[in-house]
C-alpha cells in the first residue's frame, strides 16, 4: 500500500473524493423510477414532522440518569461539533420537546401549530435550534433520511417544483388511499404514512395545463417530470429558512 506521504497533491485529494457518494446526492430519475424506490423504502415519503423525529431517533436514546428522570437524546451532545454546542441541564425540558415532536409526527396535532422555544437568555434557545437544524442537513444527505423532489420538463424548459415538494403530491387525490396502503405495509414505524398535501400553484398550473393538453391521461403527464434528489441547506436556503433580526437587542 502507498505510504499517504509518497502521493502527489492530486492522488491525495482524489482519495478523499468519493464519486459514488456524489452520484447518490445528485440521483434523477422518471417519475416511475421514483415509485419503484418509494415502495422499497417508504420512509422517503414521510413528512416534515416524521422526519425531524426519525433524525432525533437515529442518534441514539439514553436511559435516565436518576429514578423518573428523563431520558438524554444523543443529538443534543451534539455529535457534529464534538460536544462544542452541548445542551447539559434541560434533560426534561428536551425529552418534552420530543414528545411534541412525536405527537406531530402521529398525526396528534402540534403538525397544525408552531413551536415557540421560549425561555431566558442564554438558554439555550438558539443552540437547541441550531443542533436540529445541523441535524437535518446531516440527515438529508444520508440514505435513511434521502429526499426526493422534482422538475418540469415541457417545452425543452425546466421549471424546479418552487417548494421542492414531494412528487407523490402528483398523484391524483382518488388513488392516494391505494398507495398509502401499500407503501404503510412496508413501513415499519409506529406512525403511518400520508400523501397529504396539495401542488404548489407553479406545479398545479403546470400539471392542469399538460392534463388538458393530454385529454386526461395523468400517465402523459408524468412523463413530463423528472425526479431528483435535493439535500437540506440553512447556508443555501434550501429547506431550512432563518431569519436573522435588525435589531439585535431585540
Amino acid at each position: 500500500m502507498q505510504d499517504p506521504a509518497e502521493r502527489s497533491l492530486a492522488e491525495l485529494l482524489e482519495s478523499h473524493v468519493d464519486r459514488e457518494r456524489y452520484r447518490a446526492l445528485h440521483w434523477e430519475g422518471s417519475f416511475h423510477e421514483y415509485l419503484a424506490i418509494a415502495e422499497e423504502r417508504p420512509a422517503v415519503v414521510r413528512n416534515a414532522w416524521q422526519r425531524l423525529y426519525d433524525m432525533i431517533e437515529s442518534h441514539g436514546v439514553r436511559a435516565a440518569l436518576t429514578p423518573g428522570g428523563a431520558v438524554r437524546y444523543g443529538l443534543f451532545d451534539d455529535p457534529f461539533g464534538g460536544g462544542r454546542d452541548a445542551v447539559y441541564g434541560l434533560d426534561g425540558a428536551l425529552a418534552e420537546l420530543v414528545r411534541i415532536l412525536r405527537a406531530g409526527a402521529h398525526g396528534l396535532g402540534p403538525e397544525r401549530r408552531v413551536i415557540l422555544l421560549h425561555g431566558p437568555v442564554g438558554s439555550a434557545k438558539s443552540t437547541i435550534a441550531r443542533l436540529l437544524k445541523r441535524g437535518l442537513e446531516e440527515y438529508s444527505r444520508s440514505d435513511a433520511g434521502a429526499l426526493y423532489t422534482f422538475d418540469w420538463h415541457v417545452d425543452g424548459e425546466v421549471v424546479p417544483s418552487p417548494m421542492n415538494q414531494d412528487p407523490l403530491f402528483l398523484v391524483p387525490r382518488e388513488a392516494r388511499a391505494a398507495l398509502e396502503q401499500r407503501l404503510n405495509r412496508r413501513h415499519r414505524a409506529s406512525y403511518s404514512l400520508t400523501i397529504d398535501g396539495e401542488l404548489d400553484p407553479v406545479s398545479r398550473w403546470y400539471h392542469d395545463r399538460l392534463l388538458a393538453e393530454h385529454d386526461g391521461d395523468w400517465r402523459r403527464v408524468v412523463e413530463h417530470v423528472r425526479v431528483r434528489r435535493f439535500v437540506l441547506s440553512e447556508r443555501e436556503r434550501v429547506g431550512i429558512g432563518t431569519f436573522q433580526p435588525k435589531d439585535e437587542k431585540n
